[in-house]
C-alpha cells in the first residue's frame, strides 16, 4: 500500500485497480481495432500517464500523437471554448483515430476537440476515457466508447489528474482535501 500524500482525503483508486483497468481497456481496444490503422491521440497534459499505460496494454499495431488545448472558463468549469496550443504532427485522414482522455466532466472541450478532427476525415473517431465523472442531474457532451470507471463529483488527482500542475505523479486516484483548493 502507498504512503498517503498528506494533502489526499482518501483512495478512490489504488494502483493496482488502476493496473486491471488498463488491461481491460487495452485488451477491448486490441479487440476492437485487430488489422485497422489506430491512432491514439492524447490530450496533454493529463491523459500522458494513462496513455503510456494504455498503449502498452494494446495488443495491435498503433501509432501516436499529442495535442494540447486551452479552454477558457473560470478555472474551475470549462467554457467549452477552446484554444488549440498543440496540434497533432500527423495526418489522420483515413485512420481510425482515437483520442485518450484522463477524465471526463462536462464533455465541453472534448466535444469540440471531436468536432475539430472529425473535419480532417479519419475512417472513425472515438474516446476512450479512464474516469468519468458523476455528476448529479448531468449527461456529459459525449458519449466515449471506452469507459475505464466512474468517480464521484469530488476533486480528484493523481494518475495524471491534477491540480495546480501538483499531484500527477501520485501512483492512485485520490479525492483532494476540500481545504488544499478552496
Amino acid at each position: 500500500m502507498e504512503a498517503l500524500h498528506p494533502d489526499i482525503d482518501h483512495v478512490l483508486f489504488s494502483k493496482e485497480e488502476i493496473a486491471q483497468i488498463v488491461q481491460r481497456m487495452g485488451s477491448e481496444i486490441a479487440r476492437d481495432y485487430q488489422g485497422k490503422d489506430l491512432v491514439l491521440i492524447a490530450v496533454l497534459r493529463g491523459a500522458v500517464v494513462f496513455m503510456g499505460d494504455l498503449m502498452r496494454a494494446i495488443d495491435a499495431p498503433l501509432a501516436i500523437d499529442f495535442m494540447a488545448v486551452s479552454s477558457y472558463g473560470d478555472g474551475a468549469k470549462s467554457s467549452g471554448i477552446v484554444r488549440i496550443v498543440k496540434d497533432l504532427d500527423m495526418d489522420i485522414k483515413g485512420r481510425d483515430v482515437l483520442i485518450v482522455e484522463d477524465i471526463l466532466d462536462s464533455g465541453l472541450t472534448l466535444r469540440y476537440l471531436m468536432k475539430n478532427l472529425a473535419s480532417r476525415h479519419p475512417a472513425s473517431l472515438e474516446v476512450a476515457t479512464f474516469l468519468v465523472k458523476d455528476v448529479e442531474g448531468k449527461q456529459a457532451a459525449i458519449d466515449p466508447k471506452y469507459v475505464g470507471t466512474h468517480c464521484p463529483d469530488d476533486f480528484v488527482v493523481g494518475y495524471g489528474l491534477d491540480f495546480a500542475e501538483r499531484y500527477r505523479n501520485l501512483p492512485y486516484v485520490g479525492v483532494l482535501k476540500p481545504e488544499v483548493y478552496s
